[in-house]
């Protein structure tokens, strides 16, 4: 089960899902409030919601148990799923995932549900798609690798009423997750994991990998040089292949 990240969705997967299927039954969800699922009002977007979502996505499917990849914010689901359930996740793959020790989000979050930021960023960012362009640059360490349908393909979905709303309530439960998060690590150090991580991310600090290694007691990191936030967009074929060796 591929598990996208934060304004992702399972578009984030359209390289790695055609490979892994040659291996494996492939799930790519959409989680509620993101992609081309639904965005009711309200949602609980808090990690250990969209965690309690993914499990019964598994009952819904049959889905006993299954290897759970995470992306980012994504990552952070993972985890949680996993502490929720640690019998059914047979292996983590964990890709530059938010966690209690990188403080880039911790700080950026707070700054964007001030009263005076929330509103303005709610109103300005579907109506900049150049600030949009911007900021999805940034995600690769060098932009020149951005595959060309890149760009395009995140902001389709961000067009549906309500996507911008559904981002900005994941932020604003954001510290309170990952402390959370981090109580309940213990639960999964016995889960063999994969931290896969781009040495040039600005989005999650590579130097987070060794505090979250330390928590697990079968890990193992791959660091991709030159690479930044999604090295599954970047370095897809170098990417595809760390993970269907952990798989193997």
């Amino acid at each position: 089960m591929l598990v996208h990240g934060l304004l992702g969705y399972s578009f984030s997967w359209r390289f790695a899902t055609p490979v892994l299927a040659q291996h494996a039954t492939v799930y790519a969800v959409d989680l509620l409030g993101a992609g081309f699922s639904d965005r009711p009002a309200g949602l609980d977007c808090s990690l250990r919601a969209n965690a309690e979502r993914l499990l019964r996505f598994m009952d819904a499917t049959g889905l006993n148990s299954c290897d759970l990849l995470g992306t980012s914010h994504g990552g952070a689901v993972a985890m949680m799923t996993a502490a929720l359930a640690p019998d059914r996740i047979q292996r983590l793959i964990l890709v530059a995932p938010v966690n209690p020790w990188s403080a880039h989000g911790k700080r950026l979050t707070v700054f964007l549900n001030r009263p005076f930021v929330a509103p303005w960023l709610l109103y300005l960012a579907p109506r900049l798609p150049s600030l949009q362009a911007f900021f999805h640059r940034r995600m690769f360490a060098d932009p020149r690798h951005m595959p060309a349908d890149s760009l395009e393909g995140y902001r389709k979905p961000m067009n549906i009423p309500g996507s911008w709303e559904c981002a900005l309530s994941v932020t604003r439960s954001w510290n309170r997750d990952l402390e959370e998060l981090e109580s309940v690590l213990l639960r999964i150090a016995h889960i063999p994991t994969l931290l896969i991580w781009g040495n040039s991310d600005g989005a999650v600090y590579p130097s987070s990998a060794v505090a979250l290694k330390r928590r697990f007691n079968n890990c193992r990191l791959v660091t991709f040089d030159g690479v930044g936030h999604l090295p599954y967009e970047e370095v897809p074929e170098e990417f595809n292949r760390t993970v269907v060796e952990f798989l193997s």
